[in-house]
């Protein structure tokens, strides 16, 4: 974890300071840290227990190592009891929000805060994985990567905790089966199952949800060797390797809607366009099945799918599946900017500036957005 520290500043406070007399044990001779707002405006007189309180904060999030941060612990827990709870309901608000970097900072400093929390971990690594599928949809690959490996680091911490905190082994189910990991899915539902023994309505939907899941990994056959085998390959750029494989998984079971989406994405990597697109055609059509599952891909097979059929120049076709998708996720920025993508090859120059307006409204920092609208402009 880095963060800048050129506002950080560490000052000793006289035993007659106000704060002192706050702080059973306080010891003046431990300088504690201060985070300023404003350096060029700063005095002795200034000085606050917010911006102590502040710089304690940052240690907590980016100074794990300082030689202090037990001392700080004790006094920011006497000073703010419910610090835990008040922190946790602002970070929530944050992600709402698609804060992420402030919801950050706010858990990093809650985790160097109260090492021991599991929980706090727990939300880390969801913030993680809700940043991956943001950055996933953005187009933005390196930021959706980066991420998703960070969600994994930290699940893999916070699974190995003692003793085992059940709603973690429920939430890193999804995580996995959104890595299309789906063996790993099934063992981490299975553990939930197994650990959790509250009886409450909420953990009684959750085991239900879990036990469906395994049930649909193991009547789909997803935990089979040879699809893991397959995504694994397409993950590694070596398509007709894992075109071997998921060939040879759907001898076995051709009705496996998840196996005609690995079929039809080799292909499509390989520009392949018309075979891949008719894959993802059955891949829907075999998916309406099994609604609530396809639900979850819906999205990105739709994307997929227009993406084949922009390229066969069938736009109307393609623009309708894109449409489609932009109704179950409005926000979804690979739709938009796809939809932008449709409306340049049709030279519909104003429609596609708006589409392209609308992905940077959402995520300002996307450099294909700013470099089309760029050209557009100077047309």
């Amino acid at each position: 974890m880095e963060n800048s520290d050129k506002q950080l500043l560490y000052i000793k406070v006289p035993d007659e300071y106000a704060l002192a007399a706050k702080i059973p044990g306080f010891d003046s001779s431990i300088p504690l840290p201060l985070l300023l707002t404003d350096e060029n405006n700063f005095s002795a007189e200034s000085i606050s227990e917010e911006m102590i309180l502040a710089g304690m904060l940052n240690v907590f999030a980016y100074d794990r190592d300082n030689q202090h941060i037990a001392y700080y612990r004790d006094i920011f827990k006497q000073l703010r009891p419910n610090i835990l709870e008040e922190m946790t309901n602002a970070t929530i608000l944050k992600i709402k929000n698609a804060d992420f970097d402030l919801a950050e900072q706010l858990l990093f400093a809650l985790e160097g805060l109260f090492p021991e929390h599991i929980q706090t971990k727990l939300n880390i690594a969801l913030l993680m994985d809700e940043r991956s599928r943001f950055y996933e949809q953005a187009g933005a690959e390196d930021y959706a990567d980066y991420y998703t490996d960070k969600a994994f680091q930290t699940y893999k911490e916070v699974l190995a905790a003692e003793p085992p905190l059940p709603e973690a082994f429920f939430n890193a189910g999804f995580f996995f089966i959104r890595q299309k990991n789906f063996p790993k899915a099934k063992s981490v539902f299975e553990t939930y199952i197994a650990t959790e023994t509250a009886q409450d309505e909420l953990t009684l939907h959750r085991k239900q949800k879990a036990s469906e899941l395994i049930k649909w990994i193991e009547t789909q056959a997803l935990d089979d060797e040879l699809f893991k085998s397959a995504f694994d390959f397409i993950q590694m750029g070596e398509e007709e390797k894992a075109l071997e494989k998921i060939r040879e998984f759907l001898e076995h079971h051709p009705k496996v809607w998840n196996a005609w989406f690995l079929l039809g994405w080799a292909l499509r990597r390989q520009e392949r366009w018309k075979d891949a697109s008719e894959a993802f055609l059955h891949c829907l059509e075999l998916g309406k099945k099994t609604p609530k599952e396809l639900a979850v891909a819906y999205c990105d097979i739709c994307n997929e799918l227009a993406i084949c059929l922009m390229e066969l120049e069938q736009f109307d076709e393609s623009r309708r599946w894109l449409m489609s998708a932009l109704e179950q996720e409005p926000d979804n920025i690979k739709i938009i900017s796809n939809l932008g993508t449709i409306a340049l090859k049709e030279e519909k120059t104003e429609e596609a500036k708006a589409f392209f307006r609308t992905v940077l409204d959402i995520y300002p920092e996307d450099a294909l957005a700013v470099e089309i609208l760029k050209k557009l402009e100077n047309k």
